[in-house]
């Protein structure tokens, strides 16, 4: 277990500290509850260039943080976004219904794809791209945004950012795994007879 994994763990086990927190704010209003969100939801967002940091500098990749670091993201993130879309108000203000179904969307289409391409290859190749990095950026400060209530009027802008960066990356990464895919002998067609 490398140092880089054991701060990814510790992302992971925040999102259930930041859900609940927020569950508690639109619940009753509690700012003790919204600050502790913020600060949860914080520390994982810096924790996770930390982890990403120690796993360069130290040499410490692993196949378990390939896995652990994407999926702590996606928990973190996943989780936010679809809890700042609920209905709310006066609360905070509500990301848009797009970005839910837009991260959604490529979240799954990504996961299944995955599956795909693990059954028939043995194992999944995936190259982050700057442009999933920017609609990791997008995202996290549409959700930063609202968790600190600052002018709504940007919170638009924030998700469009993020929906399209988001939407475009995942065409990039579907386009990785065709290409998986169509270099195993198992897609060629099978010889006539």
């Amino acid at each position: 277990m490398t140092t880089a994994n054991k701060v990814t763990i510790l992302r992971i086990l925040l999102v259930p500290f930041f859900t609940v927190n927020v569950l508690y704010y639109f619940e009753d209003g509690d700012e003790v509850n919204r600050f502790l969100a913020l600060v949860s939801f914080a520390v994982a967002a810096i924790s996770d260039a930390v982890d990403g940091y120690i796993a360069r500098r130290y040499h410490q990749h692993s196949e378990l943080g390939a896995v652990l670091d994407p999926l702590a993201d996606k928990l973190l993130l996943v989780s936010a976004i679809l809890l700042l879309s609920l209905p709310h108000q006066p609360f905070l203000p509500r990301l848009p219904l797009y970005l839910v179904a837009t991260v959604f969307g490529r979240d799954l289409i990504l996961i299944l794809g995955s599956g795909v391409i693990y059954y028939f290859n043995g194992r999944v190749t995936i190259r982050p791209r700057w442009l999933g990095k920017l609609a990791t950026v997008f995202q996290m400060l549409a959700v930063t945004w609202a968790l600190l209530k600052w002018n709504p009027a940007w919170i638009p802008w924030w998700s469009i950012s993020a929906a399209i960066c988001t939407g475009i990356s995942g065409l990039f990464y579907v386009n990785d795994g065709i290409n998986q895919l169509s270099a195993h002998p198992s897609s060629s067609p099978k010889p006539q007879n």
